[in-house]
């Protein structure tokens, strides 16, 4: 038994991609090194999908989590918005753990709760289905 994450990419149309690891941690070390033309000045869901293995074939999907990923005009992967979000949430999550009960009246400081929740999405019924069959192994999608 182990679990697998694998990584997909929808465009508009929910056309489903998959994005192997090594090429998401590539992008992420070196943003300029892949381009992807048919992203290029868009801002394209991506969720991140863990799957548990038996026999190293996928029998369900574990964990699953929802966010955007935003290309520049030349089709290369825009890393600062990715990590303003990423610190955002790692902020909040902290933030959380540490907070203390104050007194009414008090204003509170939501950009990082903004920011956070501007990176996330939910999908449909019938798309989490689609992403859930393509995690498995169950429905083929075009590997990036």
């Amino acid at each position: 038994m182990g679990i697998s994450c694998r990584m997909f990419i929808l465009d508009k149309e929910d056309g489903l991609y998959r994005l192997p690891n090594a090429k998401f941690d590539q992008i992420l070390r070196d943003p300029t090194s892949c381009r992807f033309t048919r992203f290029a000045g868009t801002r394209v869901r991506m969720t991140d999908v863990a799957v548990e293995l038996i026999d190293r074939q996928p029998i369900r999907v574990v964990w699953i989590t929802f966010r955007f990923l935003a290309f520049d005009d030349d089709g290369y992967f825009d890393l600062t918005a990715f990590d303003r979000q990423q610190r955002a949430r790692a902020e909040l999550a902290m933030a959380l753990t540490t907070a203390e009960p104050k007194g009414e009246g008090m204003v509170v400081d939501a950009t990082n709760r903004f920011v956070a929740q501007g990176g996330r999405w939910t999908p449909s019924r019938p798309l989490q289905r689609l992403i859930d069959a393509a995690a498995l192994g169950r429905v083929k999608c075009t590997r990036l």
